[in-house]
C-alpha cells in the first residue's frame, strides 16, 4: 500500500513539471526551465540558443553572459553550444526556504548589439529532510482529574521540505490513554495533540511513556520520532481559561523593538497556587519566539525582533496559560503586518558600454539596468528619470528594466565624461528613492585642427649667427586628445615653388622650434617669410597654417668706406686753397659711406693728424672741411691731413683717409690767375707753367680713376648678391633717403646711406650730391617698405646746408627726391 501511494505522488509530480512547462512556451518574454535540487555542478539544464531562435555560434561572437538578480550565478553558459549547465549543487532549501515554487531568476545578455532576455528556472523540491522535533524529550504534566477528552498540543516538527514532501501527519505509539490529533494551522507546519480518552490514575499509573512520530510525504517517506514524558499530578480539577479563544490585531512593519502588540489574559477558579497563571510561547516555531516575547504575569505579547511585511505578512501565535498546578489553557493570537512604504527601490545595473565616441548617435545604448521594489503594495511603482539636464536619457524595455542612451550631441572637448545620476523613485507614502551613479566617459575623435596661440610670428636673427642657431619656436595646440593631439611641424615651399627657403630655415617636425641654417648677412638680405604648417595625428588629420617672418638684425661688421678723397690711386689727392680764403671757407668734403644700418652706419669725422692742427677743422657729422684761420704768408704752402671716420656701431669701427691741400694765391678765378701768374713768372719761376699742367692732368686722372673704381665697386656687389640671394623673398629697399641718419648742416636725422655721386670743382666752395639709383631693380621692396620709405623721403630732405651762413652759395648740398 505504501509503495502505492509513493508511486502516484511521483505520477503527480511528473504531470506538475509537464504543465509547468507547457506554461513557460506560453510566454514569449521570458524562458523558463525546470531542475531538481541536489543535481551535481555540470548538469545539463536545457539549450538556450535554440529557444531564444539564436544560432549556437551568435553567443560566442555577441559575448553572451549570464547576470543573475542576485549576487551568486548558479548557472553557467557554455556559448559556443548554446548550453545551459548548473553551476553548483542546488538546495533548494538553502535557496529559498519554505518558499515555495522556488524560482531563480536571471538575464542572458548579449553584446554588438545590446541585447537581453529574461530566464527562470525552477528548482523542484526533493525529499532530502526527514521531519525534526526541536525537542526530542518533551515533559507534559497532566493532572489526575483532567476530564476526558482534554487536548494537549505538542510541539511540532520542523521539515524544510515543501509540498509532498514536508510533513504530513504523526503518529503515536501504541497507548490505553490518549490519542493523537493532528490540527493545522493557517501559516505554519501540522501540529499534533494528545487527545484523553481514559481517566488518569496517579496511583495506578504516575507517568506514561509515548513516542511520538512525524512522517512527511515523499517516497520513500522520511521520518523523526520524539519522546514524549507524561506525569500524573495530584488533583487541580480547572483548567485557566482564556477570555476569547482566538486574538486577532495588526502592527506596523517598521515598528520598534519593545512595542506593544497585544495582551492576552485568562483566568482560573482554583484556589492558592492553582490559580496562579503563567503565559508563555511554549508551542511555536523558533521564528515566533525571534520575533516576538510573552510577559509571563501579565500577559503582555511585545516585538522582540523586526517584522517584515515582505518577509512575512501575518503571525500564528499559540498562547499557553498554565496554572499554579500544572492546569494549562491554549489561545491563538493572529498578528497582521501592516505594510509601509519602508523599502527604497533597487536599481540593478547589468550592463554599461564606456567609453562611447562623442560622435556617437542619437539613442545608442549606453547602459541596461532594471528595478525592483520590495514595497510591491504601497510603492510598488516605480518612477525613473536623470537627475540633472544632461545629454541622455531613459528608455523602458519591458517591465522594470530600462536602457539608458544618448539624447543629444556629444563634445569631448567640453565635457569629456558624464557621471549619470539614475533616481529611482516609488509612489509610495513617504516617497522613498534610491540614487545610482553611471561613469559614461566619452572617448575623442579628430574633429578640432591645431590651433597656432599667435596670428602670425615674427622673429629676429642676428647677422653673421653660427649655422643652427635657434632662433624661435612656433607652438600650436590641439583640443583633441592623445593621437589626434600630436602635432608635427613643417615648412610649407613656397606658390612660386623656389624651395630656396628650405636652405635657410629648418624646423624641429615634434616642437617647431625654428633653426638658422646658414648665417646670414644683413647687407644682403634684410627680412624673409615663409609658412609652418601644423598637422595632428588623427585618422583624418586636419591641419593649420601661419606665416612666419625673420628679421635679420644688423651688426656692425662693416668698415666706414671712403668714397672721395679716394685713397688707393698711385697720384696724390691734392686740393687748391686760395690764401685769400676767409674763414669757414669749404676747402673739400670726406665723403664715406656704411654698408651697416641704423645706429652701426651712422658715420662722424675727427681730424687725427694735420701739418697745422691749427688751420683747419673737420666736420664731425658731415665731414667738410673748412679753414679756422685766414691763411698767412708762413703757412707751408702743402699742407697734410690725416682724417679719422668712425661708425657708431658697438664696437665702432673707423678708417682714415689722407688728403693733400696745396695753398696758392689769386684762387678765386682759377684759370686766369694761374694764366696770368705763369706770365708774370715766366722769368723769375720757370716752374709755375709745369705745375699747373700737372694739375690739370692730375685732376683728369683723378676723375677718370674715381669713376672706373666706382663702377668696379657696383659691378662686384651686383655678382656677390646674385650668386648668395636669387630667392623671391629677399628684398632690397630703394633708397628713399629715410630719416634716421644726421644731416650735417640741419642737424637733422637722415633713414640711410645711399650711394651718390660726388661733383666737386677743385677751388670752389660748391659741392654736388646726386643720388643713385637701386642697385638691384629686379629685386621688389617688401610691401609697405616703398610706401613707407617714400613718406620718410618727403618728410625729411634736407634743406640745403648752411641756409643762415653769410657763405651760402660756397657749399649748397643739393639731392634730389627721385632715383635719377
Amino acid at each position: 500500500m505504501a509503495a502505492l501511494q509513493g508511486k502516484l505522488r511521483a505520477n503527480r509530480q511528473i504531470v506538475a513539471l509537464f504543465l509547468f512547462l507547457c506554461a513557460s512556451e506560453g510566454d514569449a518574454g521570458t524562458v523558463r526551465y525546470s531542475v531538481a535540487e541536489e543535481m551535481e555542478s555540470g548538469s545539463f539544464v536545457a539549450n538556450v540558443a535554440k529557444d531564444l531562435g539564436l544560432e549556437a555560434g551568435e553567443l560566442l561572437t555577441r559575448g553572451a553572459r549570464l547576470v543573475s538578480d542576485d549576487s551568486k550565478q548558479h548557472f553557467r553558459l557554455h556559448r559556443k553550444t548554446g548550453d545551459l549547465f548548473v553551476k553548483e549543487k542546488l538546495d533548494r532549501e538553502e535557496l529559498c526556504g519554505k518558499a515555495d515554487p522556488c524560482v531563480l531568476r536571471f538575464e542572458i545578455v548579449l553584446e554588438e548589439p545590446l541585447q537581453s532576455f529574461r530566464a527562470e528556472v525552477r528548482v523542484f523540491d526533493i525529499n532530502d529532510n526527514a521531519p525534526v522535533f526541536p525537542n526530542r524529550g518533551p515533559l507534559l504534566k497532566i493532572p489526575e482529574s483532567t476530564p476526558l477528552g482534554s487536548r494537549f498540543p505538542l510541539q511540532s516538527a520542523q521539515d524544510w521540505d515543501v509540498g509532498l514532501n514536508g510533513l504530513q501527519n504523526y503518529t503515536l505509539s501504541s497507548n490505553a490513554y490518549f490519542h493523537l490529533h493532528t490540527r493545522f494551522r493557517s501559516h505554519g507546519p501540522k501540529y499534533a495533540e494528545l487527545v484523553l480518552i481514559k481517566p488518569l490514575d496517579r496511583e495506578e499509573q504516575p507517568q506514561i511513556n509515548l513516542t511520538l512520530t512525524a512522517v512527511d510525504g515523499g517516497s520513500p517517506a522520511k521520518s523523526g520520532t520524539a519522546q514524549i514524558l507524561v506525569l500524573v499530578l495530584d488533583v487541580n480539577d480547572n483548567v485557566p481559561q482564556f477570555s476569547r479563544l482566538v486574538y486577532r490585531t495588526q502592527i506596523l512593519e517598521n515598528s520598534p523593538n519593545g512595542s506593544l502588540v497585544i495582551s492576552v489574559s485568562a483566568t482560573d477558579l482554583d484556589d492558592g497556587t492553582n490559580r496562579e497563571i503563567t503565559y508563555s510561547l511554549a508551542h511555536n516555531p523558533e521564528g515566533i519566539h525571534q520575533t516576538f516575547q510573552i510577559n509571563s504575569e501579565n500577559g503582555e505579547i511585545r516585538l522582540r525582533g523586526p517584522v517584515d511585511f515582505e518577509a512575512v505578512e501575518n503571525y500564528d501565535i499559540d498562547v499557553q496559560a498554565i496554572d499554579g498546578g500544572g492546569l494549562s489553557a491554549h489561545s491563538k493570537v493572529l498578528v497582521e503586518v501592516v505594510d509601509v512604504n519602508d523599502n527604497a527601490p533597487d536599481v540593478l545595473v547589468t550592463s554599461i558600454s564606456s567609453p562611447i565616441p562623442e560622435d556617437s548617435p542619437l539613442n545608442t545604448v549606453v547602459a541596461l539596468f532594471g528595478v525592483r521594489d520590495r514595497d510591491v503594495r504601497v510603492g510598488g511603482k516605480i518612477t525613473c528619470f536623470l537627475q540633472g539636464n544632461l545629454p541622455f536619457t531613459i528608455k523602458p524595455t519591458f517591465r522594470n528594466s530600462y536602457s539608458l542612451v544618448t539624447g543629444g550631441a556629444l563634445d569631448r572637448e567640453k565635457v569629456p565624461g558624464y557621471n549619470l545620476t539614475i533616481i529611482a523613485m516609488d509612489t509610495g507614502t513617504p516617497t522613498l528613492s534610491t540614487e545610482t551613479t553611471i561613469e559614461v566617459l566619452i572617448s575623442d575623435i579628430n574633429d578640432n585642427p591645431p590651433v597656432f596661440k599667435e596670428a602670425s610670428y615674427t622673429m629676429t636673427v642676428r647677422e653673421n649667427n653660427s649655422p643652427a642657431v635657434f632662433i624661435g619656436k612656433v607652438h600650436a595646440e590641439d583640443l583633441d586628445s592623445e593621437e589626434n593631439a600630436q602635432i608635427t611641424y613643417s615648412l610649407l615651399p613656397p606658390e612660386s615653388g623656389d624651395l630656396s627657403v628650405f636652405s635657410y630655415i629648418s624646423i624641429n617636425s615634434n616642437n617647431g622650434k625654428l633653426y638658422a641654417l646658414r648665417s646670414m648677412d644683413y647687407e644682403a638680405i634684410q627680412a624673409f617669410q615663409f609658412v609652418v604648417k601644423a598637422v595632428n595625428g588623427g585618422p583624418l588629420p586636419l591641419s593649420s597654417q601661419i606665416t612666419v617672418r625673420v628679421v635679420v638684425l644688423d651688426v656692425n661688421d662693416n668698415l666706414p668706406m671712403i668714397l672721395y678723397p679716394l685713397q688707393n690711386s698711385t697720384s696724390p689727392c691734392n686740393d687748391l686753397v686760395p690764401r685769400a680764403a676767409e674763414v669757414g671757407y669749404l676747402v673739400t668734403k670726406v665723403v664715406a659711406v656704411d654698408g651697416d644700418s641704423a645706429q652701426n652706419s651712422w658715420l662722424s669725422y675727427e681730424l687725427l693728424k694735420a701739418t697745422d692742427l691749427g688751420l683747419f677743422s673737420v666736420g664731425r657729422q658731415n665731414g667738410e672741411i673748412r679753414t679756422l684761420r685766414v691763411i698767412t704768408e708762413r703757412d707751408h704752402m702743402k699742407q697734410k691731413m690725416v682724417i679719422v671716420v668712425r661708425d657708431h656701431g658697438q664696437p665702432s669701427l673707423s678708417t682714415t683717409a689722407t688728403l693733400n691741400i696745396l695753398l696758392v694765391d689769386g684762387f678765386s678765378d682759377p684759370y686766369v690767375q694761374l694764366r696770368d701768374q705763369s706770365k708774370r713768372e715766366r722769368k723769375t719761376k720757370p716752374s709755375t707753367k709745369y705745375l699747373v699742367i700737372s694739375l690739370a692732368v692730375l685732376s683728369c686722372f683723378f676723375l677718370f680713376s674715381v669713376t672706373v673704381i666706382f663702377l668696379i665697386h657696383i659691378y662686384q656687389k651686383i655678382k656677390y648678391r646674385e650668386k648668395q640671394f636669387t630667392a623671391s623673398e629677399h628684398f632690397y629697399y630703394d633708397c628713399s633717403f629715410p630719416s634716421h641718419l644726421i644731416d650735417g648742416q640741419s642737424g637733422e636725422t637722415l633713414g640711410r646711406v645711399c650711394p651718390y655721386e660726388v661733383g666737386s670743382a677743385t677751388g670752389t666752395s660748391n659741392s654736388e650730391f646726386r643720388f643713385l639709383k637701386r642697385l638691384m631693380p629686379n629685386f621688389p621692396a617688401p610691401s609697405g617698405v616703398v610706401e613707407r620709405n617714400k613718406e620718410e623721403s618727403e618728410n625729411h630732405v634736407p634743406s640745403n646746408l648752411d641756409l643762415d651762413s653769410p657763405r651760402r652759395s660756397e657749399g649748397p648740398l643739393r639731392m634730389s627726391d627721385e632715383y635719377m
